[in-house]
């Protein structure tokens, strides 16, 4: 059983766009965040991995979490509902 949700290969082609990235904007602060979060030595700052013996649905990588909070904060989003509506909608800025 695998032990975290895998992410998405954002260089993985699609039909229109071309990659994933070319959704986001150069400019946009999203690629601020993804570049700091995946800086991070996450267990260093005490991520610990999260030991599933009752098995069920892998968990999300601490790091994808991380994005998604940071990002919240600095949007002044506090509802989970929003943050999930903006993980699915991230807008192109510039």
């Amino acid at each position: 059983m695998k032990r975290f949700v895998d992410g998405v290969d954002r260089s993985q082609g699609l039909l229109l766009p071309d990659r994933r990235e070319d959704y986001v904007h150069e400019e946009n602060p999203v690629r601020v965040v993804d570049a700091f979060a995946e800086a991070l030595d996450l267990s260093q700052l005490g991520f610990e991995a999260v030991n599933r013996v009752a098995g069920g649905r892998p968990a999300y990588h601490p790091a994808a979490l991380l994005k998604i909070y940071i990002y919240g904060y600095l949007n002044r989003i506090q509802s989970s509902g929003r943050l999930e509506w903006e993980a699915a909608h991230i807008k192109q800025q510039g």
